[in-house]
């Protein structure tokens, strides 16, 4: 693969070249030179209005539905939307059947995105069947390619089970994820418990249900030692204890998902299910508190939280809807909207080595793990915009800016044919 870069402009915080305008030639998937202007003779030359470029994004919450719900989104399609929408790494949630607590399930999944230019980094499930009572063969999972594990959105009731992975994954430095969600203050919840639950007639989910878990596991984790990772905080009770136990020194991260920075429970129009997500959007404090977080660093990574759901299993009541919504396609514009674009890049491109992912710079002699993109497009987002199969998407008609031209990794190359 020999490529070049047209008069792009460098957006990264960390480089010497931040915010200059370069050529850039990419060969065999490697940055061979970085000029004001090169005259190359390659296969390929990207040239296009307003070129900008970073590091590839990251997305630490993606699921597709294959193996087993393939109706919802199959691998291959997902990675290009994935790849299409800037992201070159993702961790792969262990939501499919069968699930992913096994050596050959991980292997599975790390050999579909071996010629793609989206990489899969799998999350392995914590215990067997994700029964939350026995840990899965974690050490034999890591061998195989899994970079942490969690049982997806299920609560680790047990607090034994929490204690044992922690002190088990110490000895090899994997990293639990824990979905902080009380069972029993949310069950059969489907919104933020507030006066909006009380108007819709809806059952709500109090934000201390959220509260009372990542205080437990805080604590856990002061006394075993470890990693841990707190996948979707939304609230600001969940923010102000995380940044207390990073100021212990606790190997703690967490991610905030984007609809609970652009939405709160107040935005839920006429019982549209694909605003019923789990955990629930939340108030106006509470999405103030998650931006005020990623800006300082509290809360680590930005996530899609992207959830295919075949639309069977939304076009029900509010009450008997599935949880989720698609996002990936309209993350870069929605981040846009909400932060400087070089915080926005900051965002979407830091912290990789947490989970294992090696971070190229963009310089030369590094490999080429980049995303295209123009900051300043202002356009409606369609359903003509989504490339998921499913298209359960909660943010239909919201004005964004900022449009991604593709992206390149793994000596592979994807442009977003919307766009290009």
């Amino acid at each position: 693969m020999s490529i070049l870069i047209k008069s792009a402009t460098i957006v990264d915080s960390k480089s010497n070249l931040n915010f200059k305008k370069k050529d850039i030639l990419i060969r065999d998937g490697v940055i061979i030179d970085i000029a004001d202007n090169i005259n190359s003779n390659t296969k390929q030359t990207l040239n296009y209005k307003n070129l900008h470029i970073s590091r590839g994004f990251i997305d630490t919450s993606v699921s597709f539905g294959e193996p087993g719900f393939e109706e919802r989104e199959n691998i291959l399609n997902g990675l290009l939307a994935a790849a299409s929408s800037g992201f070159t790494s993702i961790l792969l949630n262990p939501d499919s059947n069968p699930l992913v607590d096994n050596h050959s399930a991980v292997q599975f999944l790390k050999k579909k995105s071996s010629e793609t230019t989206t990489k899969i980094y799998p999350v392995a499930n914590l215990t067997v069947d994700s029964n939350g009572k026995d840990l899965a063969s974690l050490y034999d999972m890591k061998l195989a390619g899994a970079i942490a594990y969690g049982d997806y959105k299920k609560s680790i009731v047990d607090s034994s089970i929490l204690k044992i992975a922690l002190e088990y994954t110490k000895t090899f430095g994997g990293r639990v994820i824990s979905f902080c969600q009380d069972d029993f203050l949310s069950k059969e919840g489907v919104i933020n418990e507030s006066i909006v639950s009380t108007k819709l007639g809806l059952r709500g989910i109090p934000d201390i249900s959220e509260s009372i878990n990542i205080f437990r596991d805080i604590e856990i984790l002061g006394y075993t030692g470890g990693k841990i990772h707190i996948p979707y905080v939304s609230t600001k009770k969940g923010v102000d204890l995380i940044r207390d136990a990073k100021k212990r020194k606790l190997d703690i991260t967490a991610s905030a998902s984007l609809p609970h920075i652009i939405y709160t429970d107040n935005d839920i129009p006429d019982f549209n299910t694909n605003f019923k997500i789990m955990p629930p959007l939340r108030s106006e404090d509470d999405l103030i508190s998650l931006k005020k977080g990623l800006i300082d660093g509290t809360i680590d990574y930005i996530t899609s939280m992207h959830e295919p759901q075949h639309i069977d299993n939304k076009k029900v009541v509010f009450d008997d809807a599935s949880f989720g919504s698609i996002a990936l396609e309209s993350v870069f514009g929605l981040m846009c909207n909400n932060f400087t674009l070089e915080k926005t890049i900051d965002i979407l491109t830091r912290k990789k080595s947490v989970f294992e992912i090696e971070d190229h710079s963009i310089k030369v002699g590094s490999k080429a793990d980049l995303t295209l993109f123009n900051p300043d497009k202002n356009y409606e987002f369609s359903q003509d915009h989504i490339l998921s199969t499913s298209k359960n998407c909660m943010f239909i008609g919201k004005k964004l800016k900022g449009i991604i031209y593709g992206s390149i990794n793994n000596k592979m190359h994807t442009l977003n044919k919307l766009w290009t």
